[in-house]
């Protein structure tokens, strides 16, 4: 039999299944074709709470996964949520807390009494109890401590001594750890009569007598071997251990580059005191994907739920910082005044050079932040990373001065302004691209973030060099009409 026989013959489907129509009407679905909630759904349910229909609001939400509830809720205005919450208060439990919005989130629980909030929390992997925990006033977070249960009380109170956005933090305490010296036969027995252990996890970790990981066995090495061999003989001493401080962004690499499912948190002494598994690695990696392009457009966290004090203090510095750029920019121009008074061509051509360095040096800024918060960019290959981006900026730098040259010359019928703007956007260009790889280079050498300040940098360096380099070379140049 082949083994496309085998798997049909294994799982037949089921008549009823086959014979089971479509849904007449797809607009009146729950999830439109890219799984989102459709606006006619969150509609429906809003007004049937909006009308006291309580009974037609959870029927038509009690089907939805966890996530979906969060959805639902964050999509409703916020004078919505709170009457959404009341209605649906059995459904929005500890599952739809985790996957919700934060900023949402802290709104509903400043709501709740502290005894509501540690019941949540006691439902929780430890992880998903500190998130929720973490962001609450330091008083609020005494009062929901002092309403859990002792063993939740201690787990996350550890977790709240790492730093934030640590491995720590991250980390869940409900593990799997057995000695090597057991046979396959005592871990599955132990498995099954210990109700008080992890319900989800894909390998067990094997440790030494003082506690400290020595190997691990895949849930499907222990399955498919004799219950007589031991432990210590099926395991694979090799694995990825996580230091307990280490940043949650080195967390998520070390997962994508070693392909890893769970990994062992240890502390200090090497001791295994957690462990973290994918799907929490999954939503740090979107954070931080997110917050590097954010940082680097000075948008803060980019939330749209997000209070709008917040977002207003975030942005507005960055804007501020800019102004301030624009100013230096502004000084350059102001020393070549008398040209740009016997030529006024020189105003409307100069946005060109700087604007075209402005998107170079972006272009670079952006491959050089990724690179480096991805590892691809270490002290190993500074160097050559800077000689590949000077040799793109030549050749980009070569392609556009030509056009631009070329263009002027022709239209506005100036030789000696075509070459002058050629030269200017060549050179302006080089400049941005070395720019946008050495600033970021640069903070991080001294340790600073550089999505954070490398564009207030570039776009000051290319504007005042954009139109330094074209007013200079005019007014050297002797360019007139």
């Amino acid at each position: 039999m082949s083994e496309s026989e085998k798997i049909a013959t294994a799982a037949p489907v089921p008549e009823a299944a086959l014979a089971a129509p479509p849904p007449s009407d797809p607009d009146k679905s729950v999830m439109d074709a890219e799984d989102r909630l459709r606006p006619a759904f969150v509609a429906e349910v809003l007004d049937a709470v909006e009308a006291g229909d309580v009974d037609t609001a959870h029927r038509l939400v009690e089907p939805l996964h966890p996530a979906d509830v969060a959805d639902l809720i964050e999509l409703a205005r916020s004078d919505e949520r709170e009457g959404l919450v009341a209605a649906l208060s059995d459904l929005v439990d500890a599952d739809v807390l985790a996957e919700m919005n934060e900023h949402v989130r802290e709104a509903l629980i400043d709501e709740m009494e502290p005894q509501q909030v540690a019941d949540l929390a006691g439902q929780l992997d430890t992880d998903d109890a500190v998130a929720l925990i973490e962001d609450l006033e330091e008083h609020e977070q005494r009062a929901v401590l002092r309403a859990m249960e002792p063993d939740d009380r201690a787990a996350i109170e550890e977790a709240l001594t790492y730093p934030e956005e640590s491995a720590g933090r991250l980390m869940q305490r409900d593990l799997i750890a057995v000695p090597e010296h057991w046979t396959v036969g005592q871990v599955i027995d132990y498995l099954r009569s210990d109700a008080e252990l992890a319900n989800d996890f894909w390998e067990v970790f094997v440790v030494s007598p003082d506690h400290h990981p020595v190997g691990t066995c895949k849930l499907s090495s222990v399955l498919r071997s004799q219950r007589s061999a031991r432990v210590g003989e099926i395991m694979v001493e090799e694995q990825t251990l996580i230091p307990v401080d280490m940043d949650q962004e080195d967390v998520a690499l070390r997962f994508q580059k070693y392909a890893l499912v769970s990994a062992a948190v240890v502390d200090g002494s090497g001791r295994l005191v957690g462990m973290i598994t994918v799907d929490d690695v999954v939503h740090i990696i979107q954070e931080e994907a997110s917050e590097d392009v954010l940082l680097l457009s000075g948008a803060g966290e980019g939330d749209i739920n997000e209070p709008v004090r917040d977002s207003y203090k975030a942005r507005v510095r960055w804007l501020i910082a800019n102004l301030l750029t624009a100013l230096v920019a502004a000084t350059v121009i102001r020393q070549f005044e008398s040209s740009i008074e016997r030529f006024a061509i020189l105003a409307v051509l100069m946005p060109i050079v700087a604007g075209v360095g402005g998107n170079a040096g972006t272009q670079t800024l952006a491959v050089t932040v990724r690179a480096l918060a991805t590892n691809q960019l270490t002290g190993s290959n500074r160097w050559r990373a800077v000689g590949r981006e000077f040799r793109v900026a030549l050749l980009n730098g070569f392609t556009v001065a030509v056009l631009v040259g070329v263009g002027v010359a022709v239209v506005l019928s100036n030789n000696s302004l075509g070459a002058v703007i050629a030269a200017a956007t060549l050179f302006n260009i080089i400049i941005a691209g070395l720019v946008g790889v050495l600033v970021p280079l640069t903070l991080e050498r001294l340790r600073a973030d550089p999505a954070v300040a490398s564009s207030v940098f570039v776009t000051m360096v290319t504007d005042s060099m954009g139109f330094l380099i074209f007013l200079g070379l005019a007014t050297a140049a002797g360019v007139t009409g």
